[in-house]
């Protein structure tokens, strides 16, 4: 849900006359656009002051409510700021460093939560004839423990004479979104970045493939029943600058696949507590067939389906995810990955892009753990998205 938008009073609010206090001044709450449950998790009740020290200058104190029961270590919120000093007319990244409390980047609780933004002040942001807006917003990120997993991995898919296959691959903590970045949320980003056009192209208005249609106004509108569908039509540097926006960035192969398939011990290699039963599945539930036993536990395309290919909503085959939880890593739309596509006859000069996961269109061998697809990173098509990864 896109979050409520809190004002700065000026310099001191009426209640902060001389003390120092926790209390806080109601911010001007903004009205929840069309496409605010589209993927952000509920966020309301935004409300910030500046408090000063003696010592260390002004802070900001922000508050919020963020209502999800089932936050855990495992699945946390990922929470970031942006800020306006003009109202609402232009909005920046509040970087992650500047930021403290217990409601900052990964949440693990429900609740009332807290974030202190220090140095506010040396960005003029309680000077006079500052309207300073806040807006804060979560999606869910599932956590992949550090450690080795199987990869089978051919760089240059298979074609790169100059480089052996990687059996086997070991890689940090990092935390994946759950699901492919929806319609609504690319929608909502949109309205902040995109008034002259950026970042939108006519294919996306698409009522069927599609769903965002752009207004005279420079204002975007999501067409109904596309909300929770994941947004295609984007090229890698549109995909990357969505994940600029909000702080997180496109996975590396090795983190897609490693998302897909858990670990060698599902809970990293620290604990070694519960080993993984299938470290070399084929598909995110294991190795059956998307089709088997008259379960569809994909979106992809096989020869005997009665309807034409199509998108789904981003979640339809939730108890099919991957062993960490995150959605849709097989089918639906094939995803955008940080990797170039390399090989020692063009060694990334021609700038190709690996895209993983398959898509809705693509047959059941298109979609499993090994396969992989390059692409030039300007062209946009109805069978690719991406998701975002935050690194431990």
């Amino acid at each position: 849900m896109t979050a409520d938008r809190g004002r700065l009073p000026s310099r001191r609010p009426p209640c902060f006359p001389r003390l120092r206090s926790l209390w806080f001044c109601a911010g001007l709450l903004a009205a929840l656009s069309a496409t605010a449950s589209a993927q952000w998790l509920p966020i309301k009740g935004v409300n910030f002051a500046p408090e000063p020290t003696e010592n260390a200058g002004e802070f900001l104190i922000i508050e919020y409510d963020l209502d999800v029961p089932d936050l855990s270590p495992l699945s946390p919120a990922y929470v970031f700021l942006r800020y306006s000093r003009d109202g609402g007319a232009h909005w920046q990244l509040v970087p992650g460093h500047l930021l403290r409390g217990d409601g900052h980047d990964l949440v693990t609780r429900s609740g009332r939560r807290t974030i202190i933004w220090w140095g506010s002040d040396q960005l003029g942001l309680s000077a006079e004839g500052v309207d300073l807006k806040i807006s804060v917003r979560a999606l869910r990120l599932v956590r992949v423990p550090g450690g080795a997993f199987v990869a089978k991995l051919q760089p240059g898919g298979g074609f790169d004479t100059s480089k052996s296959r990687i059996e086997e691959a070991t890689l940090p903590t990092f935390y994946v979104a759950q699901c492919e970045t929806t319609v609504g949320m690319y929608a909502d980003y949109l309205d902040e970045v995109g008034p002259n056009g950026r970042g939108w192209n006519r294919l996306m208005a698409n009522p069927e493939r599609g769903g965002i249609r752009r207004g005279a106004a420079g204002k975007y509108t999501v067409v109904a029943g596309r909300e929770h569908h994941p947004i295609n039509y984007v090229s890698w540097y549109e995909a990357q600058a969505f994940l600029d926006w909000c702080g997180l960035r496109l996975p590396t192969e090795l983190e897609f696949l490693k998302a897909m398939r858990g670990g060698l011990y599902l809970d990293g290699d620290e604990s070694r507590r519960l080993r993984n039963p299938q470290p070399e599945r084929k598909y995110p539930w294991g190795d059956d067939a998307p089709d088997a036993g008259a379960f569809w536990r994909c979106n992809c395309d096989v020869a005997d389906r009665n309807r034409s290919p199509q998108l789904a909503a981003v979640g339809s085959f939730s108890k099919f995810n991957s062993p960490y939880g995150a959605c849709d890593l097989a089918g639906n739309v094939a995803e955008w990955t940080l990797d170039w596509y390399a090989t020692s006859y063009h060694n990334g000069i021609d700038g190709y892009r690996m895209i993983r996961g398959g898509s809705y269109m693509d047959p059941p061998a298109g979609c499993d753990a090994i396969a992989g697809a390059s692409q030039l990173p300007v062209k946009r098509g109805s069978i690719t998205g991406f998701r975002g990864v935050r690194g431990n």
